[in-house]
């Protein structure tokens, strides 16, 4: 839950290209992207993850996860081919039809898989080792990533965990931060910006960790908004400085990728 909420007060987009109304249609936005629309494409993609995972869940009778199982990929560039053969003189949903073209490649899938470990036994990879036991250094190295996953998702509770500990003793809820989120991203980011140059700073930092509050009037003397924009994102920056500051890589690696995400995405408005 707490990775939830962390990823909405990174301003993770549910449905947010200016250009997809809510009065449009599946069939209409489809339509604009086969005319070459490649973010508009992008976006509708991203809306409709959660789609493509239910579709997922349903043909394999169990919970699909995004972030683990070759399943969701495999659907979701179906549901991506599904974009560029749609063709509306068909007379059926964009929805209907990207769900068939999802359930034969997924039944491709599992033929394939099938009939790979029908003909490659993970026995046959067993050797022995300088002490004549025999090891399977397919499973072995299936252990090892699957170890590595979970490890990393374990240390990214426990960093959020931990940052949501620091930020009590602000009096910060992540509520509050998902509540307080900029939702523009030029806001976001000179935000981020703003943050990580308290971090950097050790007297700032020393005044924000001893008095437990946003040295504003110190922090007037290095940025460039005004002190009203500083005391109504305080909890953001707070948030944002304490992640850089502290022993949360994981975290940071989250405010990498977005500051990276953002600075692509004014780029190219811009062109």
């Amino acid at each position: 839950m707490l990775l939830v909420l962390f990823k909405k007060f990174l301003g993770k987009r549910q449905s947010s290209h200016p250009e997809i109304s809510d009065s449009q249609t599946p069939e209409q936005v489809v339509i604009r992207i086969q005319e070459g629309d490649l973010r508009l494409r992008n976006q509708f993609i991203t809306d409709y993850q959660p789609y493509v995972a239910k579709v997922a869940s349903r043909f394999c009778k169990r919970y699909v996860d995004p972030a683990r199982d070759d399943e969701f990929s495999i659907a979701l560039g179906a549901f991506n081919e599904a974009i560029n053969q749609f063709s509306p003189q068909a007379g059926r949903s964009f929805l209907g039809f990207a769900e068939q073209v999802m359930r034969r490649r997924l039944i491709d899938y599992v033929r394939k898989e099938q009939r790979f470990s029908q003909q490659i036994p993970y026995s046959q990879f067993d050797v022995e080792d300088e002490e004549d036991n025999v090891v399977n250094p397919v499973e072995i190295h299936q252990a090892i990533e699957q170890y590595e996953k979970q490890k990393g998702m374990e240390e990214r509770r426990s960093e959020i965990t931990e940052l949501n500990r620091c930020l009590a003793e602000f009096g910060i809820q992540f509520s509050d931060l998902v509540d307080g989120s900029p939702k523009h991203s030029d806001s976001r980011q000179a935000l981020f910006v703003i943050g990580k140059q308290l971090s950097g700073d050790y007297n700032l930092m020393r005044i924000m960790l001893t008095k437990r509050m946003l040295p504003i009037k110190e922090l007037l003397d290095f940025v460039k908004v005004s002190r009203k924009t500083l005391e109504r994102n305080r909890k953001f920056i707070i948030a944002v400085a304490l992640i850089y500051n502290g022993p949360f890589p994981y975290l940071r690696d989250y405010l990498y990728i977005k500051e990276d995400e953002e600075f692509t995405e004014r780029r190219e408005v811009n062109e």
